[in-house]
């Protein structure tokens, strides 16, 4: 049985500049999704089907519900406190 074993990340506190990025990422992982499922023939749909292929999540990110929106801001802050907590800095270039 698969136990996931995500790393701890609890200790990392990222700074603010990180923590703004954190959104731009979210709607990032979300627009990379969709264009995934677009790409598998999926389309929008009122209900989630797997065998018609529709969900109601291929909509712009704004769109999305904000329980929706944590899923990917989850996603995105996990892995830049990841980052950090690997050892590498995270610098906007100039």
């Amino acid at each position: 049985m698969y136990t996931p074993k995500p790393i701890n990340t609890k200790d990392i506190t990222l700074p603010e500049e990180l923590l703004a990025l954190t959104e731009k990422i979210a709607e990032n992982v979300h627009d990379v999704w969709a264009q995934g499922r677009i790409s598998e023939g999926w389309i929008y749909g009122e209900t989630k089907d797997p065998e018609k292929k529709t969900t109601p999540l291929l909509v712009p990110y704004d769109e999305l519900a904000d329980s929706e929106k944590d899923y990917d801001r989850n996603t995105a802050l996990e892995t830049l406190k990841l980052i950090v907590k690997l050892g590498y800095s995270i610098k906007k270039a100039e």
